[in-house]
């Protein structure tokens, strides 16, 4: 598709964790028209928790979903797939070319803290666009309750959305970033403050199930103690200091110890004694 000078609009892939009935998806989708030609695939339903699964009880069916947004025809499909595997459908076979910028979200709650956004099927679908080599970014809106809110306000997330898009269409991703991690507080706005951050590591915990109330899973929660929470960390804005948190994300899980250090330490503890 072409603007009015004649020169093709970037194409932005659109994606979610949460379906294609999303409020976020389609606030999302509004925001990034202004920049480009957008194409919508989604798993056809919830895949919260995901990560970057690739399950094979999936059948890949694809539904066209098109809908008009802003007065414009929007394609849309439906895939009965994981996040991971509706971004390398898009990719891969539903893109009339490729991609130049993939989009995650607004997704159903903010996913801070490293266990968090290693589970998310939000985080994960924007990771895929990474690996495939496209900038990408995942969008997060704080919400009560990670299946929706019906009052959630998406005007701070949209804007941000919108203005993070804008520069990676232009400069793209530093090296050694495969993916942004975009997480707005519920009570944001288009001018809140925003800071880079990392996940942090004890802003989260697992806690038992109350099973006396129906819940069968155990559940994650933020810490009790505050003081445990990094300040440079996602939590930290996010949940303390109500500002908005981008964190850059790595495909590599190589831990940054000292390689060599680590390889003669395993020599002398492992290898037979002469």
């Amino acid at each position: 598709m072409k603007d009015e000078t004649g020169t093709e609009r970037p194409l932005i892939l659109l994606t979610n964790d949460d379906g294609i009935k999303s409020d976020g998806l389609w606030a999302a989708a509004e925001a990034l028209l202004p920049l480009g030609e957008v194409l919508v695939v989604v798993p056809d339903r919830q895949w919260s928790g995901a990560g970057r699964s690739i399950p094979y009880d999936v059948t890949g069916r694809v539904s066209p979903s098109n809908r008009k947004v802003s007065g414009e025809e929007v394609t849309a499909y439906a895939v009965d797939a994981s996040p991971t595997l509706a971004v390398v459908f898009g990719v891969v076979e539903l893109s009339p070319r490729r991609p130049s910028l993939v989009v995650s979200g607004i997704n159903f709650g903010a996913n801070v803290g490293r266990d968090v956004a290693m589970y998310s099927g939000t985080i994960g679908a924007a990771l895929e666009g990474g690996a495939l080599g496209i900038p990408a970014m995942a969008v997060s809106l704080q919400m009560r309750d990670y299946r929706g809110d019906q009052t959630a306000d998406y005007t701070g997330a949209t804007a941000f959305a919108q203005r993070v898009a804008r520069r990676l269409l232009s400069h793209g991703l530093p090296q050694d970033v495969d993916a942004l991690s975009v997480s707005v507080p519920a009570d944001a706005t288009p001018s809140s403050p925003w800071r880079i951050t990392r996940l942090s590591c004890e802003g989260v915990e697992w806690r038992s199930p109350d099973r006396a109330n129906g819940q069968v899973l155990p559940v994650l929660r933020l810490v009790e103690d505050r003081r445990r929470i990094e300040p440079d960390s996602d939590v930290q804005a996010v949940v303390l200091d109500h500002v908005v948190s981008i964190t850059p994300l790595s495909l590599n899980p190589t831990s940054r110890t000292d390689l060599a250090a680590m390889g003669q330490a395993l020599r002398v503890d492992t290898e037979p004694q002469r």
